[in-house]
C-alpha cells in the first residue's frame, strides 16, 4: 500500500524564515512526529489564509501534504497562541529560549510526546508569571530527561557509589555527580551545594505543579542556572542566542529607573 500523501498533526511552531518571494519555511515540533520543517506557500502575502497562524510559539493543528524534499502546510488552526506570554518582553524572550532548546534537542521524524507536553506546560507557566526564572530551570532539567541525557544526581558517575551529603561535585561533560575521591582527568568539575542538588532531585521527581512553587534565594537560583546552562551547552555544542537576549533584558531592567 502506498504511503498517505497527506496527514494531520498537532505542533508547536518554533521559528520561521522567508523562502522565495512569498513562502515561509516553518520549523515545528509536532506531537506525533517530532521536529518537522515544512513550507507554507504564499504565507507572506497579506491575503493568505495562513497569515497569523504560523508565528513562533503557537500551538496549531495542521494539515500537510507530503512533498519531495519538504512537506507543504495546507491548513492551520490555532489551538493556543500564548498571548499573555507575548505581551511581556521578558516572557516572550523566555518563550523563544524554550523554542530554541526544543529545536536543538528535538529530533526530526522521531516522536517524543514527553518533550512536546513539557514545552506546552512550561510556556503556560511562563505566561502566568513572566518574571520568574524557575520554569526555565525546571524545563532545562526535564528536557535533559526527555532527551535521554539526564545527569546523574544520586550516585557518583565513576565509582557508582551513592554520593554523601556535602561529599559531591558535578561534572557536566562526565554525566553528573562525582564523589570527592573520584577525579577523572577528562571531567570538567564544578562545585554543587547540597541545596542545589536537592532542588535538581526535586525537579527530577516532582510534577511542575509542585516544583514551580519553590522559593529560591538569589544565590541558589544563580547556582542552578550556571549548573544547568553548562550542561545544556555541553550537549548542544553551540551558543544559545536567546539566552544572551534574556541576560541583556535582565541587565536593562536592573538599571532602569
Amino acid at each position: 500500500m502506498a504511503p498517505p500523501r497527506s496527514y494531520r498533526t498537532e505542533a508547536l511552531t518554533l521559528r520561521r524564515s522567508p523562502l522565495g518571494e512569498a513562502d515561509l519555511l516553518i520549523t515545528l515540533y509536532s506531537k506525533d512526529s517530532g521536529k518537522i520543517r515544512a513550507v507554507a506557500k504564499g504565507a507572506r502575502r497579506p491575503v493568505s489564509k495562513l497569515v497569523g497562524h504560523l508565528e513562533p510559539l503557537i500551538r496549531v493543528q495542521l494539515s500537510l501534504s507530503v512533498g519531495r524534499n519538504l512537506d507543504i502546510i495546507t491548513q492551520a488552526q490555532v489551538l493556543n497562541s500564548f498571548n499573555p506570554l507575548k505581551e511581556d518582553l521578558a516572557g516572550i524572550t523566555k518563550g523563544l529560549y524554550i523554542a530554541e532548546l526544543i529545536d536543538g534537542f528535538g529530533s526530526e521524524a522521531q516522536s517524543n510526546p514527553a518533550m512536546y507536553h513539557l514545552a506546552l506546560d512550561i510556556l503556560t507557566a511562563i505566561a502566568g508569571n513572566p518574571a520568574s526564572e524557575l520554569p526555565l530551570r525546571f524545563f532545562e532539567l526535564r528536557l535533559l530527561l526527555a532527551s535521554g541525557l539526564m545527569p546523574e544526581l544520586y550516585d557518583c558517575v565513576q565509582c557508582r557509589k551513592p554520593v554523601a551529603p556535602e561529599g559531591h561535585r558535578f561534572s557536566p561533560n562526565f554525566g553528573g555527580t562525582l564523589c570527592l575521591e573520584c577525579n577523572p582527568p577528562e571531567a570538567r568539575i564544578r562545585p554543587i551545594s547540597l541545596r542545589a542538588l536537592k532542588v535538581l532531585r526535586l525537579f527530577h521527581r516532582a510534577p511542575s505543579s509542585k516544583a514551580l512553587t519553590l522559593n529560591l534565594t538569589p544565590t541558589l537560583a544563580q547556582e542552578l542556572k550556571t549548573l544547568l546552562a553548562s550542561t545544556i551547552s555541553y550537549w548542544l555544542e553551540k551558543e544559545i542566542r536567546s539566552n544572551s537576549l534574556m541576560e541583556q533584558i535582565q541587565r536593562d531592567s536592573k538599571y532602569a529607573v
